[in-house]
């Protein structure tokens, strides 16, 4: 739409199923330059990827074109489809249902990115449902401890 100006950041984080360790080194990379790719063909603008073995962080300029819940469809349906055709792991590969989305201002955007970048030296420190507990709580999300994260079956 003509006359259309914005600014929105958007940090979202998920894991996989069960947040099993599934997301292996050796084709990690491949697997953001696929999602990066999701991203920009639905016209959004990616500023960082990254995460462990059980989940992704991802930080995006988002266009107001699609909704969010619809981008991140996209981007879970088509990387866990590549994922089961590339056969990179035993099994079905799925991501857990749902995610976390922050919002952040421009001025936020580098301590983001260093957050991202520095996966392993936070989970060092904290596990996985720690940390997205605490960016609940940061962002004052109301949340129910009970549907967040499903426990490994």
């Amino acid at each position: 739409m003509a006359n259309t100006y914005t600014q929105i950041h958007l940090h979202a984080v998920f894991a996989v199923q069960n947040r099993l360790s599934l997301i292996h080194n050796d084709w990690q990379e491949e697997l953001y330059k696929y999602i990066t790719g999701v991203i920009t063909n639905n016209g959004h603008k990616l500023l960082q990827i990254g995460g462990m073995p059980d989940h992704i962080h991802i930080l995006f300029g988002m266009r107001p074109a699609q909704t969010l819940s619809n981008l991140m469809q996209n981007i879970k349906g088509d990387s866990s489809k590549w994922i089961n055709e590339k056969r990179f792991v035993k099994g079905k590969f799925s991501w857990q249902e749902g995610y976390g989305a922050f919002s952040y201002g421009k001025s936020q955007i580098n301590d983001v990115v260093q957050y991202i970048q520095n996966q392993e030296k936070h989970h060092a420190k904290r596990d996985f449902q720690n940390e997205f507990l605490e960016l609940l709580q940061l962002f004052g999300i109301e949340h129910d401890e009970r549907y967040i994260l499903k426990d490994p079956e």
